[in-house]
């Protein structure tokens, strides 16, 4: 089982609230779909059990230190796109700030499952036989409703959670 969050949004609170909800729920990675925002938000992470792999997105600032602060607790930062494999599966990891692209990649057949944020809206979308996953926002600025997902990824099950 893997966890999967995005849109976080410097919003201490909820992400504390996820890592310790993907602690309880013992799944074995976690993935971030982008928008972080601020390095400092990388203190709330460091309690997390799992391992942790992120994206930028649109607003996401300091780059740098993100990625030399989120690194620093073994998480890896895969810049704009993530390509990673868990359990025999591969799976793309991004923002989706394109949608053109979002759909091209999971039409392409390249990849086992597709892991988006950036609408803020909590969901999956199967595009041509891939399933493609919005956790929705862990901030909850915009919908009101803090959203993570669980995936099994052996069965491709998804299970959206309100925390």
């Amino acid at each position: 089982m893997i966890g999967i969050m995005s849109d976080s949004h410097d919003n201490l609170q909820a992400i504390e609230d996820a890592v310790a909800f993907f602690n309880e729920k013992k799944v074995t990675a976690v993935l971030h779909a982008g928008d972080i925002v601020s390095p400092f938000t990388a203190r709330a992470f460091k309690n997390l059990d799992a391992k942790l792999n992120f994206v930028f997105g649109n607003n996401d600032g300091d780059k740098i230190t993100l990625k030399q602060w989120f690194e620093e607790f073994g998480a890896e930062a895969c810049g704009d796109f993530g390509d990673i494999m868990i359990d025999g599966r591969r799976i793309a990891l991004l923002h989706g700030i394109n949608e053109a692209a979002v759909n091209a990649i999971a039409a392409s057949g390249d990849f086992d499952i597709v892991v988006r944020g950036h609408t803020h809206d909590a969901g999956v979308e199967n595009i041509k036989g891939t399933p493609v996953i919005n956790p929705g926002e862990t901030s909850g600025v915009l919908t009101g409703k803090r959203t993570v997902a669980l995936l099994d990824v052996v069965m491709l099950d998804v299970e959206i959670v309100e925390l």
